[in-house]
């Protein structure tokens, strides 16, 4: 469902061991300190852009890879937090494409890796799907006649392995803007038994009100889709269930959806996609342990496909060992993939970007 306040030291404890387990805060985590501020993020330029696909059963034809792969040079004062935010990708994201870059203090002018192209999930090309295992959204617009399929995508942060987001489809049946929380019972025990906090809701608008400024009800009990008033939580295992996006994000998203718009969860750690004549594998972490065997899982997929024989099986276990959530294409005979450096974020004379 939603996220729980915990104590700020276990807080930096989880991310200090790699561990997405949960956050705690009472009040909203500030960029106040770095380079960063708020307006930055609300800024970013790519959040709402549609990516065209086209997908289909002919690997020479099919278009189901989106974006595309670029490169940041990090300034003095850079965290993984702030760059993932502003280039519209989880810290999960973001970590698993630079392992051994330090995540709080990059070098300066450090290569960060931005992972921000994506193998489309094997879904309906309709609505919202949500890939658990990614922690991310994918919006496939709504098809006018004739016209190409537009489709947006959002990093997310999802449920702790003991509050786990389920798989299932649903629809949107309803919007809420400045949502009351209304705290379950069991969330209200945890709470108490945590910090000794009683409430039974926090009105909307709230800066402690962890449904941020916008909320989606889903058809599927006790589950929405909403913002956040913990921003740096996008990325990581930390709520109870619901998926929370950056306030930004969260904002374009309600503006684009209707209410009746159809959507799914799904698990799927392996992705499978072509664009251009060429095959791709995108591996994630199997966070809830839900797919033994992603070398296998991902032969499976190809032969479902019917692209086993066009690929590298070395460059396929290569994808499954890194478990980078990059892209890698894997067609019989591919080289490695060019990547475009991004320019730094122009500085304003307050020394943000």
């Amino acid at each position: 469902m939603v996220t729980t306040m915990n104590s700020a030291s276990r807080w930096f404890q989880t991310v200090f061991a790699g561990l997405s387990a949960v956050i705690l805060c009472s009040a909203p985590v500030s960029s106040q300190g770095t380079r960063w501020n708020e307006d930055d993020f609300y800024r970013k330029a790519a959040v709402a852009r549609p990516f065209v696909a086209a997908p289909s059963a002919d690997w020479r034809t099919s278009n189901t890879v989106i974006g595309g792969m670029r490169s940041y040079a990090a300034h003095t004062g850079d965290t993984f937090f702030d760059v993932s935010r502003f280039y519209g990708l989880g810290y999960n994201e973001l970590i698993d494409a630079n392992p051994g870059v330090d995540a709080w203090i990059p070098a300066e002018s450090q290569d960060i890796l931005l992972p921000t192209e994506w193998v489309l999930p094997h879904a309906e090309y309709s609505g919202i799907v949500v890939n658990i295992p990614e922690m991310r959204l994918y919006y496939y617009h709504p098809r006018k006649g004739n016209g190409p399929l537009l489709v947006s995508t959002f990093p997310v942060g999802l449920g702790r392995d003991d509050w786990r987001t389920p798989q299932g489809k649903f629809r949107v049946r309803g919007k809420t803007k400045n949502p009351v929380w209304n705290i379950p019972e069991s969330i209200r025990k945890e709470r108490i038994a945590d910090k000794g906090y009683s409430e039974t809701s926090i009105p909307g608008g709230s800066p402690d009100n962890p449904l941020g400024k916008y909320r989606m009800e889903l058809t599927l009990p006790l589950y929405t889709i909403h913002g956040t008033n913990i921003p740096w939580g996008v990325g990581m295992q930390v709520s109870h269930g619901c998926v929370r996006l950056y306030p930004e994000d969260v904002e374009v998203l309600f503006s684009m959806v209707p209410v009746g718009t159809p959507g799914e969860f799904v698990y799927q750690p392996v992705k499978i996609g072509a664009r251009d004549g060429r095959i791709y594998a995108e591996v994630h972490k199997d966070i809830y342990a839900l797919t033994p065997g992603l070398f296998w899982e991902a032969r499976r997929i190809l032969e479902r496909l019917g692209w086993s024989d066009r690929v590298d099986r070395q460059r396929l276990a290569r994808a499954v060992e890194e478990q980078s959530g990059v892209p890698l294409d894997i067609t019989a005979g591919a080289g490695d993939a060019r990547v475009t450096e991004e320019p730094r974020p122009p500085r304003d004379p307050s020394g943000h970007s």
